[in-house]
């Protein structure tokens, strides 16, 4: 089957590399931090942010953390141990070893399901990377569910957009504890005389005769001739309906290719 434009973008995102993002994170409750200051190994220190969202430092005590960024805290660390007397060119460094406050789930079909830590710029796009990216049977677009104001909002979103025309369409941000769901891709299944049987995911613009290689072609046996097709009625039902070559498949059709007779 020709590669198409559509295929190539779901092949980004089957294939898309995480990148860690360069953006600080904001730090809150119950994330670990490891905190060093250059040139001084017994500051070293790993803790974990209190509910109030504070850690405590060697030699300054009690620091509010919450809501600062790994920059942010470096720099506070840093003049406070300065303007204390106790290092005068203090070179702090703050690395967030779990970032527990501010996360999203990814669900669905994706390779690795799970909780996932937000940065302040990660986009969906960058949560399904860190989820390993889309399923092969999974759709081509996300459903956003998160809280606002006390409601729970949902928002569907097609995938191609941030992924076509690069730069033209501005990332979609997640927020802190955002659900995002990938769906199964619609299906059409083919059955009888073809090489491959079975379930396909429905790609844009494809017709009865662009599913027949899908299914691997037809056996020697198998003729266009002895084409079905069975498709859902508004009760959900199958029933036969007459569709030629050159119309699209639907989700959900069973392409049913007959025998030839001799």
């Amino acid at each position: 089957m020709p590669t198409n434009k559509y295929t190539l973008l779901l092949a980004a995102l089957l294939l898309l590399p995480f990148q860690q993002s360069h953006a600080a994170y904001n730090i809150g409750p119950d994330d670990v931090l490891r905190i060093s200051v250059y040139g001084y190994e017994d500051l070293r220190t790993e803790t974990r942010v209190s509910a109030d969202g504070q850690i405590t430092f060697p030699l300054i005590g009690k620091v509010p953390v919450n809501g600062k960024s790994n920059m942010e805290l470096e720099e506070i660390i840093a003049v406070r141990l300065i303007k204390g007397g106790f290092i005068h060119d203090a070179q702090v460094s703050v690395t967030v070893l779990e970032h527990v406050s501010q996360q999203v789930s990814v669900l669905g079909y994706v390779k690795n399901p799970g909780r996932y830590p937000l940065d302040s710029n990660s986009s969906i796009v960058d949560l399904i990377a860190m989820a390993g990216g889309i399923d092969e049977l999974g759709d081509n677009k996300g459903i956003v569910t998160r809280t606002v104001n006390g409601k729970p909002q949902r928002q569907e979103l097609d995938l191609r957009t941030y992924l076509e025309d690069e730069g033209s369409s501005a990332p979609f941000k997640m927020h802190k504890d955002d659900v995002v769901y990938i769906p199964k891709a619609p299906q059409f299944y083919i059955y009888g005389e073809v090489q491959q049987p079975g379930g396909y995911r429905i790609e844009p613009n494809i017709s009865v005769a662009k599913a027949l290689p899908i299914g691997g072609g037809l056996t020697l046996r198998g003729t266009e001739n002895g084409i079905v097709i069975k498709r859902k009625n508004k009760d959900g039902v199958l029933e036969e309906v007459d569709v030629g070559l050159n119309d699209p498949v639907l989700k959900d059709d069973v392409i049913y290719v007959g025998e030839r007779w001799f």
